[in-house]
């Protein structure tokens, strides 16, 4: 597979264009790249307005940018008690960003934040297993009355 030109090639191309020195088409000649190429990258530079080669990030754009981002860090340092959806709705109603509340985690584990439950809010309200692992006095619920 072939490999991008270099950053450095890409400047020199486009200072020489930039002085003068010819057309894209005499240019390219001169340089031993395609036309093809130089006339990319100057359409590149018009749109971008660098020189340098725009980096591939594959994937989807990430849609709670850096303002977002700085919101989100403000919020659970103020309140980490915060949960996935309220964090959710500060960031609808708040910064206007629409993101699912599983890309909410995403977006708290890649900041580094972590969510601590407060001590003071009512406890879990379903029973976890007993240790020696008697069977529960709740009625048995129609399905599991259905397999015995």
């Amino acid at each position: 597979m072939a490999r991008a030109y270099e950053d450095d090639l890409r400047r020199k191309f486009l200072t020489a264009y930039d002085q003068g020195s010819g057309t894209l088409e005499e240019l390219a000649e001169l340089f031993g790249v395609s036309l093809g190429w130089a006339k990319k990258i100057s359409a590149q530079r018009k749109h971008s307005g660098q020189a340098e080669r725009v980096r591939y990030q594959p994937g989807p754009r990430w849609r709670a940018g850096a303002e977002a981002q700085k919101q989100v860090v403000a919020w659970v340092e103020a309140q980490p008690d915060l949960t996935l959806a309220q964090l959710q709705t500060k960031l609808n109603d708040e910064v206007g960003v629409s993101i699912s509340r599983g890309r909410v985690w995403y977006l708290v584990r890649k900041l580094g934040l972590r969510l601590k439950k407060s001590h003071s809010t009512p406890r879990n309200g379903t029973q976890k297993p007993t240790a020696s692992g008697a069977k529960s006095l709740s009625p048995k619920s129609a399905r599991s009355r259905r397999n015995s």
